[in-house]
C-alpha cells in the first residue's frame, strides 16, 4: 500500500507564490522520480516538473523560470515553488512518484490539491 499526500494549494492573487507539498509512504523499495502534473477544467492533465532519483529536474514551458521543484530523498518529500503565478495557472493539481514496490515499478497518484490564482 502507498499514500501520495499533497498539501499547499490555496487561493491567491496573480503574482503571488504559494508552495505544495507531497509526501510518499508506505512499502516502497525505492522512488525512481517524484513530480507534479496538473489540470485545469475542460482540459487533459498536464506534466509541471518532475524531479528524478539523479536530480535531473524536468519543467513544462509555461512554468520555466517561475517553479522550481525540489525534493527531500530522507522524507520522501517533494516540493512544488510556484512564484509570479498567473490565472492560467489554475488547476487542481496532481503529484505523481515512480516508485519499486514488491518488485515492480508502478505510478501511484495523490488525490490532488486546488490551486486558484485570481486576475
Amino acid at each position: 500500500q502507498v499514500q501520495v499526500v499533497e498539501s499547499g494549494g490555496g487561493l491567491v492573487q496573480a503574482g503571488g507564490s504559494l508552495r505544495l507539498s507531497c509526501t510518499v509512504s508506505g512499502s516502497i523499495v525505492s522512488i525512481n522520480s517524484m513530480g507534479w502534473a496538473r489540470q485545469a477544467p475542460g482540459k487533459q492533465r498536464e506534466m509541471v516538473a518532475d524531479i528524478f532519483s539523479i536530480g535531473r529536474t524536468i519543467y513544462a514551458n509555461s512554468v520555466k523560470g517561475r517553479f522550481t521543484i525540489s525534493r527531500d530523498t530522507a522524507k520522501n518529500t517533494v516540493y512544488l515553488e510556484m512564484h509570479s503565478l498567473k490565472p492560467e495557472d489554475t488547476a487542481v493539481y496532481y503529484c505523481q512518484t515512480t516508485a519499486v514496490v514488491a518488485g515492480s515499478t508502478k505510478l501511484y497518484w495523490g488525490q490532488g490539491t486546488q490551486v486558484t490564482v485570481s486576475s
